[in-house]
């Protein structure tokens, strides 16, 4: 590119490219080029060796099968049970594993249960520096460490957690230890609840029972007065046989007495002898009675999760990348040993 000044001598050019001389310096200078380049990759390689090595071991999850739930799944069922014969089931009931993996993914995402975890580990202890704010902003950033993400139907996506750790071995033996961790908070919980559910049961199935055997004992105690005041007016009339053809079921209450001294004292001893009738509803209500008054069998180690992809020692550092660091900072001094090669070169007067 060439311009011409008016009035300058024609000779003379200004605000020329010369691209042939760009290079020729460049070239003059390339030792500048290679030195800082050089140097600026030694720094980064030196850098690589003392910054803090961050691996993470990835895991993925999935609702547990009913061999893993033990028990608990047993006792959960029994109780759906009752609540199915006392029409109290919604019609969109989740599974009982639905219902445990649900509690296991939210204590696996809280933020409690990840700074729990971090509190109880050695890893945490061994780096603590005895300074409250230190610790509390390492705490945090562990608490950080750990990255759940929640899995997406529509993508075909499970759910996964991933943990930042200094090694590979650590991040996949601490990973390990989060998964069971948050499994063993989430069972218990699901017990502590089994348990709350159980005693709530227990009271309604009392009070229904109760309710029966009221219910019953006044019926009985009904059937006992009247056949009672028929067997009275039997006696005043001195009615020593049955004076009417109609069945004795049939017969009212008012009426009954025409059945006779005899059949009615019969009636009143027999009724007496058997007590109140109960029908088959409060055979069955003693029967889950029994069972509940034994109460539930916790187990505090049921599993609420099943791997889909296992926790493994990660084979690639996440930080600090070393390749990546070298061929950047190598390329930031070429440019800057460039900018001194072209500052050194001679100017023309």
């Amino acid at each position: 590119m060439k311009q011409n000044v008016p009035g300058s001598n024609p000779g003379m050019v200004d605000n020329e490219l010369d691209i042939r001389g760009l290079f020729r310096t460049l070239w003059q200078g390339k030792l500048w080029i290679v030195g800082v380049a050089v140097l600026f990759a030694a720094v980064a390689l030196i850098y690589t060796f003392f910054a803090k090595q961050e691996w993470s071991a990835n895991a993925i999850t999935d609702r547990p099968t009913v061999n893993m739930l033990g028990g608990y799944y047993s006792q959960q069922q029994f109780l759906r049970n009752l609540d199915l014969r006392a029409n109290m089931l919604p019609v969109d009931q989740p599974s009982v594993m639905d219902e445990a993996y649900k509690e296991f993914i939210m204590q696996l995402s809280a933020y409690d249960t990840r700074r729990d975890f971090w509190l109880q580990t050695d890893y945490y202890k061994q780096r603590q520096v005895g300074n409250s704010k230190v610790d509390a902003a390492l705490l945090d950033e562990m608490v950080d460490n750990i990255q759940f993400t929640a899995g997406d139907v529509t993508r075909n996506t499970s759910d996964s957690v991933k943990l930042i750790a200094e090694t590979a071995a650590d991040a996949n033996n601490l990973l390990r230890q989060y998964v069971a961790f948050a499994s063993q908070r989430a069972a218990s919980h699901l017990n502590e609840e089994l348990s709350g559910a159980w005693a709530a049961r227990t009271v309604q199935m009392k009070a229904q029972v109760k309710r029966q055997e009221a219910v019953a004992k006044s019926i009985f105690d009904r059937k006992v007065h009247s056949i009672e005041q028929a067997l009275k007016i039997a006696e005043q009339q001195n009615i020593s046989k049955s004076e009417t053809e109609v069945p004795a079921d049939e017969l009212p209450d008012s009426e009954m007495f025409m059945l006779g001294r005899p059949m009615l004292q019969a009636r009143l001893e027999s009724l007496q002898a058997v007590g109140p009738n109960y029908d088959i509803d409060y055979d069955q209500n003693r029967a889950m009675l029994s069972t509940l008054n034994v109460g539930p069998t916790l187990d505090a180690r049921f599993q609420t999760y099943r791997y889909l992809r296992t926790p493994e020692e990660p084979v690639k550092r996440d930080s600090p990348r070393r390749a990546f660091l070298l061929i950047m900072w190598g390329m930031v001094g070429a440019l800057i040993g460039a900018g001194v090669a072209l500052a050194r070169r001679p100017k023309l007067l």
